[in-house]
């Protein structure tokens, strides 16, 4: 994989990073909140979902993935980083 990428494929890792967060997870609506360039080829992309919906909303439970991609477009992994309330701010 060259190091410079067309935006069209970052746009597609990403869009393919959310297609295999919702086989494995269930969880249909996400935002990517961060793509990179993994070093051996590929993406890794970050998704902020919401894991458990409150009222009010500022107190639903939100968590962070990170899928990984390879340069042919397969999943590489993916793990939760982290979980938050929607409200908290880093600090």
């Amino acid at each position: 994989m060259s190091e410079q990428q067309s935006p069209g494929t970052a746009a597609a890792a990403a869009e393919s990073a959310k297609s295999y967060f919702h086989a494995l997870t269930g969880h249909e609506k996400c935002s990517v909140t961060g793509l990179r360039v993994r070093p051996e080829g590929g993406w890794s992309v970050l998704l902020d979902v919401v894991e458990l919906s409150r009222i009010p909303l500022s107190t639903s439970v939100m968590a962070t993935y990170r899928v990984d991609i390879d340069g042919a477009g397969q999943l590489c992994g993916c793990e939760r980083l982290r979980r938050y309330t929607r409200g908290a701010t880093d600090g």
